[in-house]
């Protein structure tokens, strides 16, 4: 039985926004097709860091126990001659008793503490200063939560990974131009250059970054869509070596197909928080995102919660 758009959305709310699905697409829809090649893909990807588990834990997870669990995704855009950034920071819990992921999407731009430099700055300055793993502490510290893994992925050479599944389509709200691309109104196939360009503009969008996160939406949709089609599975040699370029994660394969295997049914009730409430300021001439207390409180709780670690 074909899937309805329901679950198809759902699946996309879980995926979306910080390019993660590309690993678990690998890990649930090529698993059972060719698994040598996803396990030498998988330890390619690994990174261990040197944290065996978060200090906001008494004890590590236990995916076997079904414990719940929280992930950051980081889309890094890093080009010739900068250390790069973390443009794309979302952060995912997982609760398998309750069978439920909530997923919430910190802005770019915003303001706080960056662990370990003593000093507040943009959050998605924490990469630049001290790559993944100062990136992990700030977001921790900020939303005040165990994080336990976390995945990068190169958004520069994440065009390999769109051309290798033959291009996405999207639908344009917004006639914009960005360097040589330009992207009128309307249906659009996208190769991997041009998709890089649509997800990076955020300067022309009345919207600011929340458009830009909505066109990030658009096409992970199509790399589903495109996905899920036996042509393109028929690539998945060029597929899996565009992941194996561009993606980093601390979780090891044995733990991918644990949670393959045990947290499937979280993937049932997704809910995807927002942060809609704070507001823009300049300080020294700098644009930054100034979160509002209480909508940040809110979104600690409801995190701390689904976790279990109140």
């Amino acid at each position: 039985m074909a899937e309805t758009p329901k679950k198809s959305y759902r699946k996309l709310l879980l995926l979306v926004g910080g390019f993660v699905c590309l690993l678990l697409i690998s890990v649930i829809c090529y698993a059972l097709f060719f698994v040598s090649e996803l396990t030498e893909t998988a330890k390619q990807i690994h990174e261990p860091m040197e944290r065996v588990y978060s200090e906001k834990r008494d004890d590590p997870i236990m995916f076997k126990e079904k414990d719940p669990f929280s992930v950051l995704v980081l889309g890094v855009d890093e080009r010739k001659g900068d250390k790069g950034r973390s443009d794309t920071m979302i952060v995912l819990t997982v609760n398998p008793t309750l069978q439920s992921t909530k997923m919430v999407s910190i802005p770019r731009d915003t303001y706080g503490e960056i662990v370990g430099m003593g000093f507040e700055d943009k959050l998605n300055h924490a990469y630049a200063y001290g790559g993944i793993e100062m990136s992990l502490a700030t977001v921790e510290h900020f939303l005040d939560i165990p994080i336990d893994y976390v995945i990068q992925v190169n958004m520069e050479s994440f065009k390999e990974i769109i051309d290798a599944v033959g291009g996405v389509s999207v639908t344009n709200s917004l006639d914009f131009t960005v360097d040589k691309h330009s992207f009128p109104k309307g249906e659009l196939t996208l190769d991997g250059e041009e998709a890089l360009a649509f997800v990076r503009m955020r300067m022309d969008d009345p919207r600011g970054d929340f458009g830009r996160q909505d066109r990030q939406k658009q096409v992970i949709q199509g790399i589903l869509q495109k996905g899920a089609k036996l042509s393109s599975l028929m690539k998945y040699k060029s597929i899996f070596e565009a992941i194996g370029n561009n993606v980093r994660t601390n979780m090891t394969f044995d733990e991918m197909v644990e949670v393959q295997k045990n947290y499937r049914d979280a993937a049932k009730s997704v809910e995807q928080i927002k942060f809609e409430k704070g507001e823009g300021k300049r300080m020294d001439g700098i644009w930054y995102y100034m979160m509002h207390p209480g909508e940040l409180e809110y979104v600690k709780a409801e995190l701390k919660a689904h976790l279990e670690t109140n």
